[in-house]
């Protein structure tokens, strides 16, 4: 089965940064594959691709070696199911907040004796190899969003589940079911405080943490913490952050460093 760069950095202790598409366009997800990132990420729940467009983009991606995820919707086994048979090598779930919800959501993802997933694989036997049966248990990732004070109430039953790889912290959600305004890169203390909890937590069950960040500075506070996994922005962020940028410099004929 074809290797997973995602599983093996980890494997060596290093970190994984993931590219993260909001667009539904295969070009994209084409280009960004070609960046430095190891992993990259469609998103389906707030971006704006349906199954048709993230198969094109799984293909797009599969012309590198990053390791294609895919986060759904929902947690539905019907849409799980059909992004792993369309090739996605990890999958990340929102709104995980209980033990429950958790193993409902590996087992969809595995297939028996591990789970209830459905055997067709289709494209992914194309993808992953002729030996994708008898691996994919093994190779494919569960990712369970921490993303909710309820989620992180009950995170020690939650990171006992049998077949969880890592969880993926969703700051904005989190930080607004605690009270606060959404964004990236939180600081009031006590989402922060709960961000470190997090990590804390996952390293005593030998899960993977991971967040999605909006900078720079903030990536760096999240590794310190031992976050292991990482989403910088989005496309679509950095395409407008770029835009928003270079025009008013464009207007004034002043050189900007971030346009052409």
């Amino acid at each position: 089965m074809r290797e997973s760069k995602t599983k093996t950095l980890w494997a060596n202790g290093e970190e994984v940064l993931t590219g993260w598409l909001a667009t539904n366009s295969s070009l994209m997800a084409e280009m960004m594959a070609q960046q430095d990132f190891d992993a990259v990420t469609i998103d389906m729940q707030h971006g704006v691709a349906d199954y048709s467009d993230a198969l094109a983009m799984l293909q797009a991606i599969s012309t590198t070696d990053k390791t294609p995820i895919v986060r759904v919707p929902w947690n539905d086994p019907a849409i799980i199911g059909r992004m792993l048979d369309a090739g996605a090598y990890g999958i990340i779930c929102p709104m995980v907040n209980s033990a429950e919800e958790c193993k409902a959501f590996v087992e969809a993802c595995r297939y028996y004796p591990q789970g209830g997933r459905s055997v067709g694989p289709i494209r992914a036997g194309l993808y992953g190899g002729s030996d994708y049966f008898a691996n994919a248990n093994d190779t494919i990732i569960t990712f369970a969003m921490i993303e909710h004070k309820d989620g992180v109430a009950n995170l020690d039953e939650i990171l006992a589940t049998p077949g969880l790889d890592a969880v993926f912290v969703g700051p904005s959600d989190l930080a607004v079911s605690m009270g606060h305004t959404p964004g990236f890169d939180p600081k009031w203390p006590d989402v922060v405080e709960a961000i470190e909890y997090i990590a804390e937590r996952c390293k005593a069950h030998g899960v993977v943490p991971g967040i999605h960040v909006g900078s720079v500075e903030y990536g760096q506070k999240m590794r310190e913490m031992g976050y292991k996994f990482q989403a910088y922005l989005s496309d679509f962020r950095m395409t407008q952050m770029a835009f928003g940028k270079a025009m008013p410099a464009f207007r004034a004929g002043k050189p900007d460093a971030t346009a052409p």
